[in-house]
């Protein structure tokens, strides 16, 4: 990162919408590491009595049709729907980072093989894509990431080979080839950490959308297995329930969207200030 850019990233950070973002993202990822610090409830045993009270100061979400607090089960499906969001994240960043990689550097029919293949895959809508792949592998929040990466490698393949194209002339990756560095030097020592910036960039804003695919599938019951709590799955459970609970899908459904648009202004703001004096 530039002088320029160092200096940029805090100013960008100080707005108010950002903190706000900020704020929101570290709230949600403190959920996700100690949800027994936010709420002492059980998230997967009820009290009968309770089913469908309305939010209050004893359970700020309400509870559901079992009697379980609301907030509990978000705040504990945080974990789960993170983590997942994250793998699924990770599994695109690193398939579609190599592909990209050994088609810009490779070029010729490597490379044509290799874009074609994107382009199939940028051609099958994602959510489709992630359910076909989701259908083949089962059930389960690891097998769900895993399906929205696959649907997700594409991009990152198309942005990694578009920034490799760039840099493989640049004066120091020839300067290294001519010094007889071996190809995957020059590819891992030069071509590589040279590249990475803007796929970076993009894992931070494909964070927000990735986490809605998985809270998608999990919707579709593809996720965790009840009573285990997902936000997804939260979700589904209260649609036969809006007519007497309004409460039991719309909180979880407003805490996946706050997190997906406070995601979305974080990594806008990082890929912005990441291609700040290029």
């Amino acid at each position: 990162m530039s002088p320029a850019q160092t200096r940029a990233l805090p100013r960008a950070l100080a707005r108010p919408v950002t903190l706000g973002a900020l704020a929101v993202v570290v709230l949600v990822l403190l959920w996700a590491v100690a949800p027994g610090l936010f709420t002492g409830h059980d998230p997967v045993t009820g009290v009968p009595a309770d089913k469908l009270l309305a939010p209050g100061a004893g359970h700020w979400f309400g509870t559901d049709h079992l009697g379980r607090d609301l907030f509990a089960r978000t705040v504990h499906g945080t974990s789960l729907s993170v983590r997942a969001a994250l793998l699924a994240i990770g599994v695109a960043l690193v398939a579609g980072s190599a592909a990209g990689l050994v088609a810009g550097f490779a070029g010729g029919p490597v490379d044509e093989a290799l874009m074609r293949a994107t382009d199939v895959l940028l051609a099958i809508p994602g959510l489709l894509l992630s359910l076909a792949v989701v259908t083949a592998l089962g059930f389960g929040t690891v097998k769900v990431a895993v399906a929205v990466g696959v649907a997700s490698v594409a991009t990152f393949a198309r942005v990694m080979r578009s920034q490799v194209l760039r840099v493989r002339h640049a004066t120091y990756v020839e300067a290294a080839r001519l010094a007889g560095a071996s190809r995957a030097a020059v590819v891992l020592r030069h071509v590589l950490p040279n590249s990475a910036g803007p796929v970076l960039a993009l894992a931070a804003v494909e964070l927000g959308a990735v986490l809605l695919a998985v809270s998608a599938l999990s919707f579709l019951g593809y996720g965790a297995t009840p009573p285990t709590p997902e936000w997804g799955s939260l979700v589904a459970e209260g649609r036969d329930y809006l007519a007497v609970a309004w409460w039991y899908s719309t909180l979880p459904g407003l805490v996946i969207a706050l997190f997906v648009l406070a995601v979305g202004v974080l990594g806008r703001v990082l890929a912005r200030d990441g291609r700040t004096d290029r």
